[in-house]
């Protein structure tokens, strides 16, 4: 399966993001670079490019935007997708995030681990969401949607 040699983020129409989001931001695409899978499925008219691609993500209008290029940097796809989805969960996501960190401070271990769970159960729901929001557009592993996701809630962050 082909993959994503480079992803960045325009943020231009959105406020700078804090140092955490920043950081979140940071990890996420250092995590994708090191293993993903990203694919362009068949489609009628076009050939299929077989990659390896860059990756750019922004909201545009309200909506996700992923802009895809190939290897040579000529845009190979760019598709749109609604923030609507991903509104709760992303809600959902930060506030758990928020209890997490706060808990990380003060809470003993087994609590600690329990608001973990339950982050991860968020994140992993945000990534089911975006795997069937992908469906047609392009074809990628559920680690991969996974950090795809943590992007999305740090770009969603400053929307």
């Amino acid at each position: 399966m082909s993959h994503l040699i480079d992803i960045s983020i325009d943020d231009s129409a959105l406020p700078p993001p804090t140092p955490e989001i920043e950081q979140e931001r940071k990890v996420a695409i250092f995590d994708l670079l090191e293993d993903n899978s990203f694919k362009l499925p068949a489609r009628e008219d076009r050939d299929v490019p077989p990659g390896p691609f860059s990756l750019t993500l922004a909201i545009r209008e309200r909506r996700l935007v992923f802009d895809v290029t190939g290897p040579e940097g000529a845009q190979v796809a760019e598709f749109h997708l609604s923030l609507g989805p991903f509104r709760q969960v992303v809600k959902d996501y930060w506030q758990i995030c928020e209890s997490y960190f706060d808990a990380v401070k003060k809470l003993p271990p087994s609590q600690i681990e329990a608001i973990d769970m339950a982050r991860r159960g968020i994140h992993n729901e945000g990534a089911r969401i975006l795997l069937e929001r992908l469906d047609g557009k392009a074809e990628v592993d559920i680690d991969t949607s996974r950090r795809l996701f943590t992007l999305i809630c740090v770009l969603h962050f400053g929307a």
